[in-house]
């Protein structure tokens, strides 16, 4: 990850006229809107888990190999507990592809498990700016908030994730009679 990085850095300052970008991401919102109907029409968890789980392969796809490269070594620096590393991993992906929704939800991510829940929120707002029904953006803005003590409202940002997806583990969290 950090070669590429560092390969387009080298590359724009050797070529200055050279545009060094992220290409745009190809979003196909028929496929989105095909999928986000079947986890609606999931019969059980285990089927809507699967169901999700396509949404996540299009979140987790990047638009190229550079930024693809940024946000697997970011999530495997994750994995490991490397959080600083891996929040400056993903800050450069959010550099160079500022509109890729999963760099700024990974980075949230990171933040939470940082604890530096204000920057979290921060994020998951300009991912959900990029990718409104990203349900892992939604739940983590609720887990968030609840964790920070806004009990009510992190239950209503749950309520408004599980209009999404219904099937998120993050339900679970509601009062038994705030679930429906």
């Amino acid at each position: 990850m950090l070669k590429h990085a560092a390969m387009i850095a080298f590359i724009a300052a050797i070529f200055p006229t050279m545009a060094v970008a992220c290409p745009s991401l190809q979003q196909n919102p028929a496929e989105k809107d095909r999928i986000h109907a079947e986890l609606w029409a999931a019969e059980n968890e285990m089927q809507g888990r699967a169901i999700g789980g396509q949404l996540w392969h299009i979140w987790t796809t990047a638009p190229d190999k550079a930024a693809q490269d940024m946000l697997d070594s970011g999530r495997e620096r994750i994995r490991l507990a490397d959080y600083e590393t891996a929040e400056r991993i993903l800050g450069e992906l959010i550099e160079y592809c500022p509109d890729y929704a999963e760099g700024w939800n990974q980075r949230a991510f990171v933040r939470f498990l940082r604890q530096d829940y204000g920057n979290a929120l921060s994020d998951i707002e300009h991912a959900l700016d990029r990718e409104p029904r990203h349900f892992g953006a939604l739940a983590g803005r609720a887990t968030t908030l609840i964790t920070m003590g806004r009990v009510e409202v992190g239950h209503a940002a749950l309520r408004k994730a599980l209009e999404v997806n219904p099937w998120l583990s993050e339900r679970h969290m509601l009062l038994p009679e705030e679930r429906t």
